[in-house]
This record gives C-alpha cells, structure tokens and sequence, in this order.
C-alpha cells in the first residue's frame, strides 16, 4: 500500500470517526434534553463507551496524516481533482445536514413506543390483577376512614405488587371530604398498628395531584367517568385506572420510573 493509499485511507476513518462523534453529542443531547428513553439499559452504556473508541480511531487517523505529511501531499492534486471534490463535498453536506432531522424524529419515535408499551402493560396489569382477585378488589370498593379498611388496603397492594415482578407502585385513591371539603385521599404504606393508641389522620393521606388530575379525578368520582389517564414525562410513568362497581368507585393509582427507555422488553 503507497503514501497516497494510506492517507486515503485515513482520511475516510477520520471523517467517519468525526461523523459518528457528532451523531453521538446529537443524539445524546436530544435524549437528555427531552428526556427521551429508546435504549435498553445495557445498550445505553455501549453506547456511552462507544465515544472512547471514535475518539481513538479520529487520533489514530491524525497520526498518520501527521506522519505523511498529508498536507504536503494534497497540494499536488491537481485543480479538476479539487473541483470534483467541492462537489462531492457539498451533496454529502447536504445529505449530512438533512440527516438530523430524520434522526431527531427516529428518537422522538423510539420515545412514543416506549411510553405506549408501557401504558399497554400497566392496563393488561391492572385489569388483571382486579379480575384475578375480585374478593380483595371488592374489599377495597368498600371504603370507609378506618384502621382496619387501611390496613387490609396496605395488605391487599402489597399482594397486588408482588403478583407480577414487572408490577410498578400502586396506591388507592378514593374521594372524600375534611371539614365539608371535598379531598381526594391515597392509600398505600400504612406503618400504624390495628387498635393502637394513635388514630390515623385524613389529611395525612391527602393525596398530591395537578390540577389536570384532580379534573380528571372529580369527573371519575361525581360525573361517571370510566377511563382510564396515562402519563408519562422524562421516564416516569403514571396510570389513573377507575374500578367502579355497584355505584362505588375507587382509581388503582399505578407509578413507575424507567431509567432507561426500551422498546423490545
């Protein structure tokens, strides 16, 4: 292999490496950005230690630019060799410059997927576990503020999550009211004991919403809606599912956090 081969030759791993490393910030800023989840947790840190081995192979090619003297050597082409080359370097600019936005959309995709497959699994999850265990799931329509009913709750959805390992964190949300006020109330972890000395407090089980969740809450508990709301915002992913029977009505109130988005698992 001669000079011109060689240095032929690095030029292409070196504009490939260059390539490849601008992909890579493009790629990671977006998902960082707009909290993106596309990779599978393992692809992820390949693709983090990827930018070590670009990084090597751009160096490597500018060593033996360097040793070659590629400067030296490229001013000896002739000027029909350099417009031609103008050219081409302006349609792959181009067709460069046209690729982020493909690639932009590819993530945003890769995201949209993601957040559906998980809102499909928590649905299958939750219609499953209430249909599979509809003395448990009836125990908790029957809501009334009191030790046993809470802690039987906490009780039930420790059941309910340890059904199924790829079940997230559940809670009951029911409605009720402080003072003559109307309050939506969580129920989840309950560390009291049965009969002691300390009662529970309703407006310790007040449960955190935003105003679009608590419009969505109202119209479920005092204008019959029955659907089901999902969410989901940098890797964190929330389910509303309503479970009304007989006139009563409580929502199975599931969340969970994905560090890494993936779309195959």
């Amino acid at each position: 292999m001669n000079n011109k081969s060689i240095i032929r030759l690095s030029n292409i791993i070196g504009i490939i490496s260059i390539i490849l490393l601008v992909y890579w910030v493009f790629v990671f800023v977006s998902i960082t950005v707009f909290g993106l989840k596309v990779f599978r947790e393992n692809l992820t840190e390949t693709f983090y230690l990827s930018v070590v081995g670009i990084l090597a192979l751009m160096f490597g090619s500018l060593i033996i630019n360097v040793m070659f003297n590629l400067t030296r050597i490229a001013e000896k082409h002739n000027q029909d060799e350099l417009n031609e080359s103008k050219r081409t370097t302006k349609k792959l600019g181009i067709i460069f410059g046209l690729s982020f936005p493909i690639v932009f959309a590819l993530l945003f995709g890769g995201d949209y997927l993601t957040s559906k497959k998980k809102e499909s699994m928590l649905i299958a999850s939750a219609k499953s576990i209430v249909e599979n265990n509809e003395d448990k799931s009836n125990k908790l329509l029957n809501y009334s503020f009191n030790e046993n009913w809470i802690a039987e709750t906490d009780d039930i959805l420790d059941l309910y999550s340890k059904t199924d390992k790829h079940f997230p964190y559940v809670s009951v949300i029911v409605a009720d009211s402080i003072d003559k006020s109307k309050v939506i109330l969580g129920f989840r972890d309950y560390y009291g004991k049965v009969n002691d000395t300390i009662q529970p407090i309703k407006k310790d089980f007040i449960q955190e919403t935003t105003k679009e969740e608590r419009d969505y809450l109202d119209n479920v508990f005092y204008k019959n809606l029955d659907k089901v709301r999902f969410s989901a915002s940098d890797g964190k992913y929330e389910l509303f599912y309503p479970y009304i029977k007989n006139g009563k009505k409580i929502v199975l109130y599931f969340s969970d956090y994905q560090r890494y988005g993936k779309i195959g698992s």
